[in-house]
């Protein structure tokens, strides 16, 4: 996405939305189909239990696998999109109706999110909307860290705290080249990084050219001001995961998630 004024100013997810539903309208017209056949179309999302979302991977310090948040799962024409988010709950309603819904509440957001994802896989014009499993999530770190290393940057940023992506990051570049912020964790010393808290994370941007930014924040609604920072700082911005897969589409925005499916 380009640097201008509604990607530092404005809700992103309220843009992707706006995107999306004339992303519908273009395919619908494309393909000589009446919108109603999309809007009435049901939508049912629910949390995944942990065994669900992430089988049985070979660590245990998951925020998923400690109740810090949940997957969404929400289900569209057969096809699956999925959200993290720290809100819990159940909906089921129409395109339509997932589309009006408001955004001030977490599990909202998270239900349009987990939505657009689906609709977007449905009619294929995104992928890797359902999350890796079992040995997945080191697979994908130990990649991702691979991938950065690469790119060679002078110091990592790592938004959210995904505790296998830091340890990769660590093992790489060495802990005092690897920075991290979190909500939850803030204090808390990680793979030798003391992690900063997340509602403070200016000097990480300052420090980091490069910064990994979990797709989560697009849910919780914390990622247009770490866009004002990147804007300000010039940051080259990475996001990782399944739950920002379609807005990323929608955004313009650079997205790495390499085992997802």
């Amino acid at each position: 996405m380009t640097k201008s004024e509604d990607t530092t100013k404005t809700d992103l997810l309220e843009v992707a939305r706006s995107r999306f539903i004339s992303e519908l309208d273009r395919w619908c017209a494309r393909k000589g189909v009446p919108r109603d056949d999309l809007d009435d179309q049901v939508v049912a999302a629910r949390p995944l239990k942990s065994d669900e979302a992430i089988g049985n991977p070979e660590r245990d310090d998951f925020p998923l696998l400690r109740g810090k948040e949940v997957l969404m799962e929400a289900r569209y024409r057969g096809s699956i999109g999925q959200a993290f988010t720290s809100a819990r709950g159940v909906y089921s309603g129409t395109l339509e109706g997932v589309l009006k819904l408001p955004l001030e509440s977490t599990f909202h957001r998270a239900v349009l999110v987990s939505t657009i994802n689906a609709v977007m896989r449905d009619l294929g014009l995104v992928e890797g909307t359902v999350h890796c499993r079992d040995a997945g999530p080191r697979d994908c770190a130990a990649d991702l860290g691979r991938l950065m290393r690469k790119e060679r940057p002078l110091r990592v940023g790592l938004v959210g705290l995904q505790p296998a992506i830091l340890t990769s990051l660590v093992e790489i570049f060495g802990p005092e080249r690897v920075m991290v912020s979190d909500l939850a964790g803030a204090g808390e010393t990680r793979s030798g990084v003391k992690v900063l808290d997340g509602g403070r994370p200016c000097s990480l941007f300052e420090s980091c050219p490069t910064v990994l930014i979990t797709g989560t924040t697009l849910v919780n609604g914390t990622i247009d001001g770490l866009m004002e920072l990147a804007f300000r700082f010039e940051n080259r911005v990475v996001f990782y995961g399944t739950t920002i897969a379609g807005a990323a589409r929608l955004l313009g925005l650079e997205r790495w998630c390499i085992c997802s499916k």
